[in-house]
């Protein structure tokens, strides 16, 4: 071969075939770092890295996503580029002010990300990613200022809502995902990092959604909460809630997410 590389080469074991014409050797085809460099040299020009793929360089973490590993690409609108077993293809314009270079690569910028994903992510989903933007990387009024250049079209519903609730308190997505839940529930919304204290004005802990007027608080248990000292704080912690008249509710993401409705039933209780 050209390159000095055999078919045999090429199917040594620490070799990986990410599509017909893209290999990587084994420690760099698990890197999204060296993976897109590769992926990006056979895509056709003007192709820029978007959606999930830029929410990851971006370290937004996007919860419960599928394990589809594949790249995601913005290429222009009259390209004949397809899906590969590397990447997924998204067509669409994209202004340069739409573009910066991150890793030195090609990217959509955190405001056009999160346009882009409300396009293709649940609702719950897409309010953790906005909480996580507007903590870190841009504010409430450069989203709006977004969506407004896009008013309509797949996801402006989803933008608009999770832009009306979205707040940087958020601490987890989980705990994003938990307050969209309860959110579309029509529950009264809750106080982020309510400050708990006692009759004596001793702090007593910080929730991660409150209802002050109720004395009821509801804490995502992520996987933290399992290690043993964690555990035991959160116990003894929780205790002292109780005996202060609190109502304490604690959820997994088993909770959230496999028994939903379990959840929304027993804040619904709570509060009432």
């Amino acid at each position: 071969m050209r390159e000095g590389l055999t078919d045999w080469d090429l199917r040594h074991r620490d070799v990986i075939r990410l599509s017909r014409d893209t290999y990587l050797p084994l420690p760099d085809a698990t890197e999204l770092r060296d993976r897109l460099p590769a992926i990006l040299l056979t895509a056709p020009p003007g192709a820029v890295v978007s959606h999930q793929t830029a929410a990851e360089l971006w370290k937004l973490q996007i919860p419960a996503q599928s394990g589809d590993v594949r790249a995601h690409l913005t290429v222009p609108p009259g390209s004949r580029v397809r899906n590969r077993r590397d990447r997924r293809v998204h067509r669409g314009e994209l202004g340069p002010e739409d573009v910066v270079r991150r890793w030195s690569l090609p990217v959509t910028n955190p405001e056009r990300t999160w346009r882009d994903l409300a396009g293709v992510l649940s609702p719950a989903a897409l309010l953790a990613v906005t909480d996580q933007l507007i903590d870190v990387w841009c504010s409430t009024a450069d989203l709006e200022r977004r969506l407004s250049a896009c008013p309509s079209g797949r996801g402006a519903a989803r933008a608009r809502a999770a832009l009306a609730i979205a707040d940087p308190r958020s601490e987890s997505p989980m705990e994003s995902v938990l307050r969209w839940l309860l959110h579309d529930a029509r529950l009264p919304p809750p106080v982020l990092q309510h400050a708990v204290r006692n009759q004596a004005g001793r702090f007593l802990g910080r929730a991660d959604l409150a209802w002050p007027d109720r004395a009821v608080l509801v804490e995502f248990d992520g996987n933290v909460h399992r290690e043993r000292d964690v555990f035991v704080n959160d116990l003894r912690r929780q205790n002292e809630l109780v005996a202060a008249g609190w109502t304490v509710l604690r959820f997994s993401s088993a909770d959230v997410l496999g028994h939903p409705e379990k959840v929304v039933a027993a804040v619904r209780r709570a509060l009432s």
